[in-house]
């Protein structure tokens, strides 16, 4: 490759790298025996290391106007493309920042496990599969690397191997084939119809053209594509996978919440909605209704089942289900500023779930506790780690600084601006069950009494699962604090929604 392939202006190599760096890495690891350790490990965070590099590197150009594109033929008529956009950058850092602290986490979280090049070698494969769904350029590029997470992220929810581990990975795949097919008829629909569908910000004029020669089929088509992302996105009644997948090893749960592919389906609702049939014509043909009906129905419907477990890993299943869905809503309530809450919580549900899900796996490694009756007296035993803890659940109800009170007030104010102020009650009752649900939890780690048989000193994790746990705590308070700051996830969400809805 020339130099001039790595432009960021134009037709450029860098998004295809950005594959490529977590591709080629996990196709070795597989490779390396179990002892390799060093080498594995070598190999996981350069590659981790390398793309949080490539990502910092293209923010400023992007946002300058720089759109760096890589492309090449699949069949007649249609392209791969794989484009650098402050959408696919948004999701793309995410995924960046919270894969190189995911990989440290699963080192120290595994290291006295078998099979971890299998493991290793899945997850940068999984890793790959969601970058490249951030920089697709189309929607047939966006099915592939959406099909291709689906095979990838399988073998990691089977990874322990007991029969409940094997039903829950089936069940998984199960339901995400089934959303495949429906996307892959979506698609199919679109692109016989109108041709090949590029993502344009405000909507593809493929799209408007088709939409208005059949209105009907555009409307089946629409249908047919949030059918199958909403089975990743766990949009209610597709979410019956989410919870039974919680077997999985506590790294994968953080990927499944936090990075990949949870949060691979609403992306691909946001794609969906904003640059493939663009909000005012999704408005004009009464898709947003139903969808914006749907996102609230399973922002209610989660936190109330979360409310129901004792497990901790389910009740932050349960969790996501609710919150990942305030993205739908405030793309879907059809407000730059909705939009923006939407998309910054995309960002901001990342941080704070991990988090979560970090102590988690600290508190059922170390302790043996995977309950939230469990956690009495956790707290006085692992500060650090019940901090981390106390932060990511004050910011999913929604509290200051953290911030997930940032995206929360900013969807309160998209519903004010679409002159929806029943969505509020929404936001109010879904932040009064988050609190119902996660303030005994947190109670209970630092006020509960501890069981008779505990040990009364300090125990905290080593350093490989409580830096990283203490990291995402730190970048989700900051993330509330500097929310204002130029090339903040709020100040990007705004740069995005701000093109979605022009003037």
């Amino acid at each position: 490759m020339s130099a001039a392939d790595f432009s960021l202006a134009g037709p450029s190599a860098v998004p295809l790298v950005m594959v490529l760096v977590s591709l080629v890495p996990g196709t070795l690891i597989f490779f390396l025996g179990e002892d390799q350790v060093r080498l594995r490990s070598a190999l996981n965070l350069s590659a981790a290391v390398a793309k949080l590099g490539l990502v910092a590197l293209l923010v400023p150009a992007v946002v300058d106007g720089a759109r760096p594109e890589w492309r090449a033929p699949l069949y007649p008529g249609v392209d791969l493309v794989l484009r650098a956009e402050p959408l696919s950058l948004l999701f793309a850092g995410l995924s960046a920042v919270l894969w190189l602290l995911t990989t440290v986490y699963a080192i120290g979280y595994l290291e006295r496990y078998s099979h971890r090049s299998r493991f290793f070698g899945f997850f940068s494969l999984c890793v790959a599969a969601t970058v490249g769904i951030s920089f697709s350029g189309n929607l047939v590029t966006f099915l592939v690397f959406f099909e291709l997470l689906t095979v990838t992220t399988y073998p990691l929810v089977a990874h322990w191997g007991t029969a409940e581990a094997v039903r829950a990975a089936r069940l998984y795949l199960f339901y995400t084939l089934s959303g495949g097919m429906s996307l892959l008829a979506g698609v199919a629909l679109l692109t016989s119809r109108a041709g090949s569908v590029d993502f344009e910000a405000g909507g593809a004029g493929a799209v408007r053209r088709f939409a208005e020669e059949s209105p009907g089929t555009a409307v089946v088509a629409f249908g047919l594509l949030v059918a199958g992302l909403g089975v990743k996105a766990a949009l209610f009644p597709l979410h019956g996978w989410l919870p039974r997948a919680m077997v999985a090893p506590a790294p994968v749960s953080a990927l499944l919440h936090a990075v990949a592919v949870v949060k691979a389906g609403v992306f691909g609702i946001v794609r969906v909605v904003h640059d493939v049939y663009g909000v005012e014509l999704a408005r004009a043909l009464g898709v947003l209704a139903p969808l914006l009906a749907l996102a609230c129905v399973t922002v209610v419907y989660g936190s109330v089942l979360a409310l129901r477990q004792d497990d901790l890993k389910r009740r932050l299943a349960y969790s996501t289900v609710s919150q990942v869905s305030y993205v739908t809503l405030g793309i879907a309530m059809f407000s730059e500023a909705g939009a923006a809450g939407g998309l910054v919580h995309l960002v901001h549900q990342g941080l704070m779930k991990i988090t979560l899900f970090f102590c988690a796996g600290i508190f059922a490694e170390l302790l043996g506790v995977k309950t939230v009756s469990g956690l009495a007296g956790v707290g006085r035993r692992m500060p650090l780690t019940a901090a981390a803890f106390t932060v990511g659940a004050l910011g999913m109800i929604g509290l200051p600084p953290v911030a997930g009170f940032v995206s929360k007030w900013q969807l309160g104010q998209g519903a004010l601006d679409a002159g929806r102020p029943e969505l509020l009650g929404v936001l109010l009752l879904s932040a009064l069950l988050n609190a119902a649900y996660f303030l005994p939890a947190v109670c209970a780690l630092w006020f509960g009494d501890p069981a008779d048989d505990a040990p009364e000193h300090r125990e905290e994790a080593p350093a490989a699962l409580l830096v990283p746990t203490l990291t995402t705590a730190l970048l989700s308070v900051a993330a509330g604090v500097a929310a204002g700051l130029p090339y903040s996830p709020l100040w990007m969400s705004q740069l995005i929604a701000d093109g979605v809805y022009p003037g």
